[in-house]
């Protein structure tokens, strides 16, 4: 247990959200009236920042920092991971995305504040508190760390809004409408109310539920056309345009929301050990993935491919565990750098009703050859595959001749 009278300053990780809303009047209840500096990360979640400094001022901080790490996140987390196709059970992984990031920064302000505490708002029965601390631990092994959820007595999200109505503090949510949810530029979750049973089907078509574009039934009828191009793996320019990964990606947030692109409703495994429902709006992120692996199909040999595969979901669990500083995830990060030496080209898609369909893939790189594969008239010599099938399979011929009884 921490010494309480120990603590005059803590960094606090504050996103203006419940927990963290109720989190700043608790600490300086039960943690003698030490002072609450709050850090919120912009991590691309938009009008979600609007009023944080004078609510997190009003509600007993004494400052708040707001830092930009938009495209820390995407060009040092979410970029190398999508060059290995990292997916956490389809899950794309946002919200871990974020977390190793912000905590890093978290580090380095508490470090100038001379804080004794960095506290965060993650439950215990969630994945965020390890990927917080985790971090956390890796920068700052010594930084004490508070983490409410796991010492008050509030038992939930009811029992929350309750604390802040008796403490005069502002939310933006109800009881009817109290998801929790995490946004980021990369998706936006949904989690517990209706969803916490997998029975119920999520409510896409209720106006308000989805935030980063529309049900697949309210997407147009005509399809859309969007082209990526690649360099080494890192897109480079959408329908013809430079521009650097960050916007590439708020711009197929758009084109993706509105043709209802990346919906997903999972029941996940949680590293705590317990299935948790959640539902999914990654409409960019689903957009770039697909085009990135569509462009793989013709620069990366067999080999390769296979393995990268089998060792993206060893890296997606890394990511999702709170693994992100760590020497295996460093080793495969440089892995998947060499896999990608070739897969430079452009993709053309066509995004119709949620749907992603391939409308075209050229590469100056591709291993793909017509002239090898074509049905009609070319200069590979098909007798060559009676030798290979021999060879291949003497194994099968040998133990056939053996049950036979005539293996000499």
């Amino acid at each position: 247990m921490i010494d309480h009278s120990s603590i005059k300053k803590v960094v606090l990780a504050y996103s203006g959200g419940l927990d963290t809303s109720i989190i700043i009047p608790w600490l300086k209840e039960n943690y003698n009236n030490c002072e609450v500096v709050a850090v919120s990360a912009d991590v691309g979640q938009g009008s979600e920042l609007d009023g944080l400094e004078e609510k997190a001022i009003q509600t007993g901080a004494s400052k708040l920092y707001i830092e930009d790490l938009t495209d820390e996140m995407v060009d040092e987390v979410i970029i190398p991971s999508m060059k290995m196709g990292a997916k956490y059970e389809n899950y794309l992984l946002g919200t871990a995305f974020a977390r190793p990031i912000i905590a890093k920064r978290l580090v380095e302000i508490a470090k100038k504040e001379g804080a004794d505490a960095i506290c965060h708002g993650c439950t215990g029965k969630g994945n965020d508190q390890v990927r917080f601390e985790l971090a956390i631990k890796r920068f700052a092994p010594e930084m004490k760390i508070i983490a409410p959820w796991r010492e008050w007595d509030i038992k939930g999200r009811d029992e929350e809004i309750d604390y802040a109505e008796a403490h005069n503090i502002p939310l933006k949510i109800s009881r009817e409408t109290n998801y929790s949810k995490d946004k980021n530029l990369w998706h936006l979750s949904h989690e517990g109310l209706d969803l916490e049973d997998p029975a119920n089907e999520p409510l896409y078509e209720k106006e308000g539920f989805l935030e980063m574009g529309v049900s697949p039934l309210a997407a147009p009828d005509k399809p859309t056309y969007v082209t990526l191009d690649f360099v080494k793996g890192v897109p480079v320019a959408i329908d013809g345009e430079n521009m650097k990964a960050s916007d590439i990606i708020r711009k197929l947030n758009k084109l993706g929301g509105e043709n209802g692109i990346g919906l997903l409703d999972i029941v996940e495994n949680r590293l705590v050990g317990m299935k948790d429902r959640g539902v999914y709006e990654t409409p960019g992120g689903t957009i770039l993935y697909h085009a990135h692996e569509a462009l793989e199909m013709i620069t990366i040999d067999k080999d390769t491919a296979h393995m990268k595969a089998k060792l993206a979901v060893d890296f997606a669990d890394l990511v999702y565990n709170g693994k992100w500083f760590t020497p295996l995830r460093e080793a495969l990060s440089a892995f998947a750098d060499k896999t990608q030496e070739h897969v430079t080209g452009t993709v053309k898609l066509k995004l119709y009703k949620g749907n992603i369909i391939n409308a075209g893939i050229t590469s100056p790189e591709s291993l793909y050859s017509e002239e090898l594969v074509t049905f009609e008239e070319s200069d590979y010599n098909q007798d060559d595959a009676t030798g290979f099938i021999n060879l291949w399979g003497l194994p099968d011929t040998v133990q056939a001749l053996r049950e036979q009884g005539k293996l000499k």
